[in-house]
């Protein structure tokens, strides 16, 4: 996995609590690992899973509250994230906004806003802006992703049960994504990514694929077993990792 993509596995403390997870990190787009007991609560349960989807400017995550009262939504659930450098003094890091306050089953899906006072702070060893306020995660994540073969997430598939599902889609709507049904789910496209959402029962709840694009195409197909997946490279600039079923 570290000669695939930039790859970390980092104890972070913030909001007081503290988790560890495995971060595979693109150039826009990452993803956060967990085995079961990293994180408190219900979130440390097998099939667990969160969708955090982020903006670009300064003040756009006012916009998607704006939207969401549009789509009926007019008092969404606000949380303010810190961040724990170990020094004990909380710094900014990003407001969150959901569709409803209520606990979800299994997935929790979120619009947030990076601070500029984080991208400030050195110790967030970030980018400078690329165009007044640049919040994007493009500036939140390194360029160290140059130097492996994972560029971004493409596309993502979850199954989330029924009540998950429709919590999840004003998010996606208001955030400006394009959402079609298919079957009993959904697939929502934009900022580059593709996310479909399968309604499933709860025991069949979780991440069922991701797919990579890459900085290089590969000439043939490499497969990797990691654990109850598999991850497929190439040919071509692509990558595939698809995750068994539940048991």
């Amino acid at each position: 996995m570290r000669e695939f993509a930039n790859f970390e596995v980092r104890t972070t403390t913030g909001g007081g609590m503290t988790w560890k997870g495995r971060y595979l990190k693109g150039r826009e787009t990452y993803v956060e690992l967990f085995s079961e007991g990293d994180l408190p609560g219900q979130d440390a349960l097998y099939g667990s899973a969160g969708l955090g989807v982020s903006t670009e400017r300064s003040g756009d995550l006012a916009k998607v509250t704006a939207n969401l009262a549009d789509l009926g939504i007019s008092d969404p659930a606000k949380y303010r994230q810190t961040r724990d450098f170990g020094d004990g003094v909380p710094v900014p890091w990003f407001d969150t906004i959901r569709t409803t306050s209520e606990q979800y089953e299994h997935f929790d899906p979120w619009a947030m806003e990076y601070f500029p006072e984080y991208f400030a702070d050195p110790r967030s060893q970030t980018e400078p802006e690329s165009y007044p306020g640049d919040v994007s995660r493009e500036r939140y994540l390194p360029d160290a992703y140059a130097d492996h073969q994972m560029r971004d997430v493409t596309s993502i598939r979850m199954g989330v049960t029924a009540r998950d599902l429709a919590n999840t889609v004003p998010l996606l709507k208001a955030g400006g994504f394009e959402v079609t049904k298919v079957g009993g789910g959904v697939i929502a496209m934009g900022g580059g990514t593709t996310i479909q959402l399968d309604s499933v029962e709860r025991a069949q709840a979780g991440l069922k694929q991701l797919t990579f694009s890459l900085n290089q195409a590969a000439a043939t197909k490499h497969e990797e077993r990691i654990g109850r997946s598999t991850l497929t490279v190439g040919p071509g600039a692509q990558a595939v990792w698809n995750f068994d079923a539940p048991q």
